[in-house]
Parts: structure tokens; C-alpha cells; sequence
């Protein structure tokens, strides 16, 4: 389970460097840039739902230490 968490956080990161370089490169004359965002976008709620059912199945507890 961590290990699927930590690579759509990857997956967030990367998306997001991936429509950096597209603004730079394509200066708005392309939509990557705004596919790129939206897949982050996605990535995002993704990551969130699969946290918040990993916790209400118990799969993982915040940290109370």
C-alpha cells in the first residue's frame, strides 16, 4: 500500500515538472501543458480517495506518536 502511495505521488511530481517544461518549451502554443496539469489533477484525487480508504479499511492509522 505505501509503495502505491508513494508512486502517485511520484506520478503527481512528475506531471507537474512535465507541464513546467511544456510552458517553457510551447510558450502556450500547445495544450500538453494543460493535459499534463490534468493529469496531475487526477493523480491527486486519486491518491487522496486511496488514502482515505486505506484508512476507513484500516490499512493504515495516522501517526500518534
Amino acid at each position: 500500500m505505501k509503495v502505491l502511495i508513494v508512486v502517485l505521488f511520484l506520478g503527481v511530481l512528475v506531471s507537474l515538472g512535465s507541464a513546467m517544461k511544456y510552458l517553457m518549451q510551447d510558450r502556450g502554443r500547445s495544450d500538453r501543458m494543460a493535459w499534463a496539469l490534468t493529469w496531475r489533477v487526477g493523480l491527486s484525487i486519486l491518491l487522496f480517495l486511496l488514502l482515505l480508504l486505506a484508512h476507513a479499511l484500516g490499512w493504515m492509522s495516522p501517526n500518534t506518536g
